[in-house]
């Protein structure tokens, strides 16, 4: 648990100077990693939720986005800064969430990153710490 605390300052650290406007820079995590398979038990709802962005068009604004299962509604995320520099740098990256909720719910922590430059998606199931290729 120790290990997480550097992590969680700077990802607060990140946040903050976020809503204030200013630039910073986030040391990587150095326990997070980038895999080149995904073999997990969430990797088939992401490739799943990813043909279904993918047929959406991968907006590129933030926002809920409604007409899923059921009256749910899932969260574009926008723009993916990879703050945590694990993915190839000078890229552009897209964020969606993976599980549809009811609109305006609280976000979880699963996304899958759309790669726009290398036509890449990558799947994170503990918001960005480690991303798992799809």
């Amino acid at each position: 648990m120790q290990s997480l605390q550097p992590r969680r300052f700077f990802a607060a650290l990140a946040v903050v100077a976020s809503v204030l406007g200013v630039t910073t820079v986030v040391a990587p995590a150095a326990d997070a990693a980038v895999y080149p398979s995904c073999t997990q038990s969430r990797c088939a709802a992401a490739r799943d939720v990813n043909t279904k962005w993918s047929q959406r068009g991968y907006p590129s604004t933030r926002g809920w986005v409604s007409g899923w299962p059921n009256g749910q509604c899932n969260y574009a995320g926008g723009v993916h800064q990879n703050r945590e520099g694990q993915l190839p740098a000078g890229h552009n990256y897209l964020e969606f969430d993976v599980y549809p909720r009811a609109c305006g719910a609280s976000r979880d922590a699963y996304r899958i990153i759309v790669d726009r430059t290398a036509g890449t998606v990558y799947f994170s199931p503990d918001h960005y710490a480690n991303f798992y290729r799809l």
